[in-house]
């Protein structure tokens, strides 16, 4: 039995995306001066992308199940480095204003998603005490 539904697991999906972005970001920045850093990026836009453009079926076991894509996606967000750019003589290329302008809009995403969980987890405060 699901006790809170699907949208608590995908806020809490969305979550785990937001915090390794952040963290990540946070790594380029500490790193901007460092000889040879090359900055990291975190994919699952493009990821998802190029899964949905993949060309994959599933198997229906029932004429009723919806046709879907494969149901061994990955669960994983992938860190990549960006190897082919270079900013500096140092073969740094990470951009601290481009760096800091993704970090305040992960901020702001992630603060969002904690105010949607909050909401929904009112909502099951309410239900539960019967609205006092």
């Amino acid at each position: 039995m699901d006790l809170y539904g699907k949208t608590i697991q995908a806020l809490d999906r969305s979550l785990d995306y937001a915090n390794l972005k952040n963290q990540t970001i946070a790594n380029n920045i500490a790193n901007a001066d460092t000889p040879g850093y090359k900055t990291e990026t975190v994919s699952f836009k493009d990821t998802l992308q190029e899964t949905m453009e993949a060309g994959f079926t599933s198997k229906r076991t029932n004429p009723k199940h919806l046709i879907f894509g494969s149901s061994e996606a990955s669960s994983e967000f992938q860190v990549s480095k960006q190897e082919d750019t270079s900013y500096t003589n140092s073969e740094n290329n990470v951009d601290i204003d481009k760096e800091m302008s993704e970090l305040a809009d992960n901020q702001l995403y992630y603060q969002a998603l904690v105010d949607r969980m909050s909401g929904k987890f009112n909502s099951l405060s309410k239900v539960i005490t019967g609205g006092n």
